[in-house]
């Protein structure tokens, strides 16, 4: 089963982004009969980055950022999305047959201009240039959470209008549900997102990251007391992290009172630490020879040519082009 998702180089990842999506792609590299391909959407990203300089080192910094949380080159494939022109040719193909009225509907375009970005082509046409990453590669089934479901309907039925209008050369993708995770709350209460300011970077330095713990917002509940657990940021991320055998121990510093914020957020700092260490490890031996991270991307270029080639050749055929 071939198997594709893309991440943005918008920014350093966060716990969210490995919680939501990065450990569940890790884990299925390591399913028997699975074909993964990842790949860094830079283009997409050029909807939100305007500097050039900052765009090529994200994209460099974030897969060696997959790297270092396990994903083996060997068992997937990861690749640039810039470094593939021909996602970009087969966007134009598929744009001839995408709907109007389908891309006016999309949620995530609506969502944007009503938080005030200037709309552009670049945020219209979004699907189609993700439809082109998906059909690209003859995607089987694609992760997706719940609230992303929208965007692979959006990519079958582009699919499904390009094989309508010119031959069935176009494999129409299914959906895979992520497992439901809880909303990782950012430092703030909200949920964590780069664009709030509210996160706790997976590769930030200990001492940046030891004051963004201790920074957590919590409320004036004395050291004695029984602690509320209902919309507590502090007890949402300790829960993430504590191990199920210690989880009742720690539920009861809340419930029962005799513990302060400021040792548990020490004890959350040291789970963070402890579940990435050895990923914080690789992280810096990749820093210290960036020419492996290009190499990797390279090689998971050569590989997905292989099926981009077949794809684009019927493609054209189809559509009369060359």
């Amino acid at each position: 089963m071939r198997i594709l998702s893309g991440v943005q180089p918008s920014g350093k990842l966060h716990i969210g982004n490995y919680f939501g999506a990065i450990r569940q792609f890790v884990a299925l590299q390591e399913q028997p009969g699975n074909e993964c391909y990842y790949f860094i959407a830079d283009l997409h990203a050029m909807t939100t980055i305007r500097s050039g300089e900052e765009l090529r080192a994200n994209s460099r910094m974030v897969a060696g950022d997959f790297l270092a949380l396990g994903l083996d080159p060997q068992r997937s494939i990861l690749y640039r999305q810039s470094d593939v022109p021909e996602v970009t040719e087969l966007a134009w193909m598929l744009s001839t047959v995408t709907p109007m009225g389908l891309l006016q509907r999309g949620h995530s375009y609506k969502d944007k201009i009503a938080r005030g970005i200037v709309p552009n082509h670049g945020l219209f046409a979004y699907p189609v240039l993700m439809a082109a990453d998906i059909l690209i590669v003859r995607s089987d089934r694609v992760p997706v959470g719940k609230d992303q479901k929208q965007h692979l309907e959006m990519t079958r039925d582009i699919a499904a209008a390009f094989n309508q209008a010119y031959e069935p050369v176009l494999k129409v993708p299914e959906e895979m549900i992520l497992p439901e995770v809880a909303v990782v709350p950012g430092i703030d209460g909200q949920k964590m997102s780069k664009s709030y300011g509210n996160t706790l970077e997976i590769f930030a330095p200990e001492a940046e990251l030891k004051k963004r713990v201790m920074s957590i917002v919590t409320d004036s509940t004395p050291v004695a007391e029984p602690k509320p657990t209902r919309g507590n940021t502090l007890y949402a991320l300790l829960k993430l992290f504590t191990p199920p055998e210690e989880w009742p121990q720690t539920k009861r510093c809340f419930t029962e009172g005799g513990t302060g914020y400021g040792e548990l957020k020490k004890r959350l700092l040291g789970l963070l630490l402890d579940t990435f260490r050895a990923a914080r490890q690789r992280r810096a031996e990749l820093e210290r020879d960036p020419g492996l991270v290009e190499q990797v991307l390279r090689d998971g270029h050569d590989r997905a040519m292989v099926v981009i080639g077949q794809v684009m050749a019927d493609c054209r055929r189809v559509a009369g082009l060359g």
